[in-house]
């Protein structure tokens, strides 16, 4: 069965373009060797670039209305200090967002469903069909079976160890050393709201979704993580208390509603994202530690461009293929590199002299503190937030 564009992967990334691609009339395939509705592991939340293009896409209404609440403040606790204010708007969009994976994940197919695609789940793609140099399509495993799909552009949006970039070859063109660990659950009946404690050695997240429940996460150095794989409950519950002994409490008095979950292996890189008949999306793409939260946003703004890049392309025209796909790549690479260098700073967990000295700065001017927010969203970059007024009180 021959298809315009066949997406390996059908998470954030790739559901997003698989909906995009197939609203400018494409006929798209979306696969994912996983089955569906299912959760995976992911900090939820969803800056505010990224809740923009759900509400542009149509889809916030219906993350709205499975019962997400909305993430209208958001705080941050930090040498002393506690910068507090209303969460950035973006668009007219007031609030952040941090659905439950299961939840989002299956919306987002539903409405790439609903524009057109075809979507198939327990779908595991072991091979590439190429023409030369050049990927046609794929060769995947469903059921018993298995299945040769021929496309003219095959997109990986298969994660930070896609198989689409191992078939490929599409080598690591950027990178850094791994930097923090992370364990996490889920916790009934918080009254904290979304923010942030740090301390040197330290970061701990709370963040509130469906149910009554919030994730709270807490990031360890990674030369820490042998030690804390082996009692993650003692490692975790020891950098709360030392980081926020009020939120410490209240967890100690009520009774964990999951697992825990963690990792120690939160990768930060670019890879080379197109090639012949091939792009990456999402953290094929680009990976990097989940500190910062902005594996999702980056997904929903890799999926925009992406399909603004191709918008226009003929799939039987390769040059013009092969000419969005290094468009995007490029795009993609500029737009991604001011949260990626500010998540790297975030992951060493060592403060800079410079940034508490701009946190004590701007902590007794609201105005200020709301931008350092939008900041911190993605919602302004930081040339705009380094005006004459900032730097007078550095």
């Amino acid at each position: 069965m021959d298809y315009d564009v066949v997406v390996v992967g059908a998470r954030c990334a790739g559901a997003s373009t698989a909906l995009l691609l197939a609203r400018q009339g494409r006929r798209v395939l979306l696969v994912d060797k996983a089955t569906f509705p299912s959760d995976t592991m992911s900090s939820l939340y969803i800056h505010q670039p990224g809740v923009q293009r759900l509400a542009q896409w149509g889809v916030l209404d219906a993350v709205v209305a499975s019962g997400c609440p909305p993430l209208d403040t958001i705080s941050h606790e930090i040498d002393g200090l506690r910068l507090t204010s209303a969460a950035p708007t973006m668009d007219g969009v007031p609030a952040a967002y941090a659905p439950r994976r299961y939840i989002l994940d299956d919306l987002l197919v539903r409405a790439a469903v609903s524009a057109g695609a075809e979507f198939v789940d327990r779908a595991q793609v072991r091979e590439l069909v190429w023409d030369d140099d050049r990927v046609t399509g794929v060769r995947m495993r469903v059921g018993e079976s298995t299945t040769t799909v021929s496309a003219g552009l095959v997109i990986g949006a298969d994660g930070m160890r896609s198989k689409v970039a191992e078939l490929v070859g599409a080598p690591v063109v950027r990178s850094h050393p791994l930097a923090s660990c992370v364990y996490y659950t889920f916790w009934p009946g918080l009254r904290t709201g979304f923010g942030f404690h740090e301390r040197v050695g330290r970061w701990i997240a709370r963040i509130p979704t469906h149910d009554d429940l919030t994730i709270v996460a807490a990031y360890l150095p990674q030369d820490e993580f042998p030690v804390a794989r082996r009692d993650p409950e003692a490692a975790y519950m020891s950098a709360v208390e030392s980081t926020a002994p009020q939120l410490h409490e209240q967890l100690m008095s009520t009774e964990r509603a999951d697992r825990w979950r963690g990792t120690g292996d939160q990768q930060n890189f670019f890879r080379k994202a197109h090639g012949p008949g091939w792009a990456l999306v999402g953290d094929a793409a680009h990976h990097l530690d989940t500190i910062s939260a902005r594996g999702i946003t980056n997904a929903l703004i890799q999926a925009d461009l992406i399909a603004d890049s191709l918008s226009g392309a003929e799939v039987a025209d390769k040059v013009a293929v092969d000419e969005a796909t290094a468009h995007f790549a490029k795009a993609m690479s500029a737009v991604l590199e001011e949260p990626y260098m500010s998540t790297l700073e975030l992951a060493s967990l060592q403060p800079t002299k410079a940034r508490l000295r701009m946190l004590h700065g701007i902590s007794g001017s609201p105005e200020l503190t709301s931008r350092y927010f939008a900041l911190v969203a993605g919602v302004i970059k930081m040339r705009e937030f380094m005006t004459a007024d900032v730097v007078d009180v550095l």
